[in-house]
């Protein structure tokens, strides 16, 4: 449930979208074939959370009309509590409909939470404590046009405000662009590429996800800003019971993008081993790799490594200065049918190790 003194702050547009999405969620699951539902507890610990304790469902399902062999659709809803009062509601989607001719994924959340600011881009400031309160909506939607390949439209909203500041620091003083608050509302266009076997632990093919984004006034921002984004994975069997995996992402923002807005790497998917937004700047390129390998019946294992540049609109890309990260994990099968992995892996970069449990690879 989304949390009362919120409500007021919701705009009618955002109510509205809240509603289609919550229709969809129920005609997903009332056309549901051969459902799946891993339930997954969330406990963890970190500094400027202490204890958050919770769960999450994660449903892996096909429409009633659709062929067996179709591609699975998943949703998952979760809801965390942590000891500093924080809160996290969120709901990620990834559906595939008339037997994947079409293409509909996002996520819709609300969050109170804190995080660690380091600055941006090759300006770092000492760790720094904010609290933030914000809704998100992620859309997108897709048509497949050819064997493999999708085109879409795609929207974003967030309305980020901050609500706890260090005293005399980059937030309290006014040195971090977007504070105390940035709205974003975005429009974009994008293309989907997808020769996977398998959706979820594929061993052979190529998604790719490319995207652009115009955040301006006229759809309802207070900012202005263009991002264009590619996320490309390949994969490669070279042997039974191994994968190779590989993945390139890009990421460039240019106009006058709020902190939070900005191409950021870290956390469980993007340079694993950095906290979430220890790298940022206007633009990043990351590039990692796994090997995935049977271990024991439902039990796989993963090393994997990754390397990263950022820049801004000026520099672009810093070559000289390159951020690296490795790491290795385990994988448990919790699906057999569409080899969806419980994953918990350990990711060693520049400041330290980091932890991370959760559903599904990270690319």
């Amino acid at each position: 449930m989304v949390p009362q003194k919120f409500l007021p702050r919701m705009s009618g547009a955002f109510l509205r979208t809240i509603l289609l999405c919550g229709l969809l969620v129920q005609t997903a699951f009332a056309q549901q074939k051969r459902l799946s539902i891993l339930p997954f507890p969330a406990v963890y610990y970190s500094p400027e959370t202490r204890w958050a304790y919770g769960a999450a469902l994660t449903a892996t399902f096909r429409f009633k009309n659709d062929s067996v062999h179709a591609r699975p659709s998943q949703m998952s809803v979760g809801i965390v509590f942590t000891q500093e009062k924080q809160s996290l509601y969120y709901l990620p989607f990834r559906l595939f409909l008339k037997n994947a001719g079409y293409y509909l994924n996002g996520e819709l959340g609300f969050y109170k939470y804190n995080y660690y600011y380091f600055g941006i881009g090759n300006q770092p400031v000492p760790k720094e404590l904010f609290g933030v309160d914000f809704p998100r909506i992620r859309l997108n939607f897709f048509k497949k046009i050819y064997p493999h390949l999708y085109v879409g439209v795609r929207y974003q909203y967030e309305d980020y405000r901050i609500t706890q500041t260090t005293p005399n620091g980059e937030f309290a003083n006014g040195r971090v662009p977007g504070t105390p608050r940035s709205l974003t509302s975005g429009v974009g266009a994008g293309i989907f590429y997808d020769t996977r076997d398998v959706v979820f632990f594929p061993s052979k093919g190529i998604v790719a996800d490319i995207a652009f984004f115009n955040n301006a006034p006229f759809w309802g921002a207070n900012v202005l800003f263009n991002r264009l984004s590619a996320d490309v994975s390949g994969y490669v069997s070279p042997r039974q019971k191994m994968v190779l995996a590989g993945n390139i992402f890009s990421s460039f923002t240019w106009g006058n993008a709020p902190f939070n807005m900005l191409s950021e790497l870290g956390g469980g998917k993007l340079m694993r081993g950095y906290y979430q937004g220890r790298l940022r700047d206007d633009n990043a390129l990351l590039a990692q790799g796994e090997v995935r390998f049977d271990l024991f019946k439902r039990l796989g294992g993963v090393v994997f490594g990754s390397t990263a540049v950022l820049g801004n609109q000026k520099d672009i890309l810093r070559w000289r200065a390159p951020a690296f990260a490795c790491g290795t994990g385990i994988r448990f099968t919790a699906n057999r049918r569409d080899h969806l992995n419980i994953r918990f892996d350990y990711a060693i970069g520049h400041d330290g190790g980091n932890f991370y449990f959760t559903v599904g690879e990270a690319f």
